[in-house]
């Protein structure tokens, strides 16, 4: 393990109030893979996005015929490769962290496992469905009152949709259900803010936000489009207020 990454480990644990827990190279090693991983979830969306832009582009001269059945398929493929890549992410997180808790002399263990209400909150776990739910209704409407090629880019918000919602539904179910990686006291206070930070990074809907883009290329600023930004701007303004606060509240439990 390099010193670099056991000082990241000291200050992470610094940082919420844990100056007391020895930074361990099985701690170091499992903040390391998340930061990795981080990156590559990061990546990853960017790249979908860009590639369903470029598919949507491809058929802009042709509104019908093979091609344009042909760039569903390669859509298909863009989002089976989404949700492979951030499986794969999650799964490599999760061996490390196999890993770390086969290396424990022994394990601690909380008396009463956290659940969904205490890693992710009720309120996160609420703005997290109403955001699904609200893009898909959008998409459904969009495709029930456009015609012909003007539904493209709602279709385009559907499997997209679909498929950031399963790795999202994946990933979660991981942070949620993973054995306890600790040995005492400490570290299971480590263990608990991990996954805590995991399942809101999980939850963050960027990807979802990011999706309606491929739609203005052809249709600019329609009204369905004007409700995607009035619903993106009132969705990342709960997700501000939740986020502030849990900022107090924990500013309030350190005090």
């Amino acid at each position: 393990m390099r010193p670099a990454e056991l000082e990241i480990a000291r200050q992470w644990l610094a940082a919420r109030g844990l100056a007391g827990v020895t930074p361990t190279p099985a701690l170091a090693a499992r903040l390391t893979v998340r930061r990795r991983a981080r990156l590559g979830a990061a990546i990853l969306p960017a790249l979908f996005l860009v590639g369903t832009a470029l598919v949507y582009v491809s058929v802009l001269p042709i509104r019908s015929g093979p091609q344009e059945r042909w760039s569903f398929v390669v859509l298909t493929a863009l989002v089976a490769g989404l949700v492979l890549g951030l499986s794969l992410l999650d799964r490599w997180v999760r061996r490390v962290d196999q890993h770390a808790g086969a290396q424990l002399p022994r394990r601690a263990a909380h008396s009463v496992r956290p659940g969904w209400r205490t890693v992710l909150g009720v309120p996160r776990a609420v703005l997290l469905a109403s955001i699904y739910a609200g893009a898909a209704v959008l998409a459904v409407a969009a495709l029930a009152v456009r015609d012909g090629a003007a539904r493209y880019p709602a279709v385009i918000l559907l499997i997209g949709l679909g498929g950031v919602a399963i790795g999202t539904a994946v990933q979660l179910r991981h942070v949620l259900t993973h054995p306890v990686v600790a040995a005492d006291e400490g570290t299971l206070r480590a263990d608990f803010l991990m996954r805590v930070e995991d399942a809101r990074e999980v939850a963050l809907p960027t990807v979802v936000w990011s999706l309606p883009v491929v739609s203005v290329f052809d249709t600019g600023l329609d009204p369905w489009n004007t409700g995607w930004l009035v619903f993106i701007v009132l969705s990342a303004t709960a997700l501000a207020l939740i986020t502030f606060r849990d900022a107090r509240k924990a500013l309030a439990a350190a005090a």
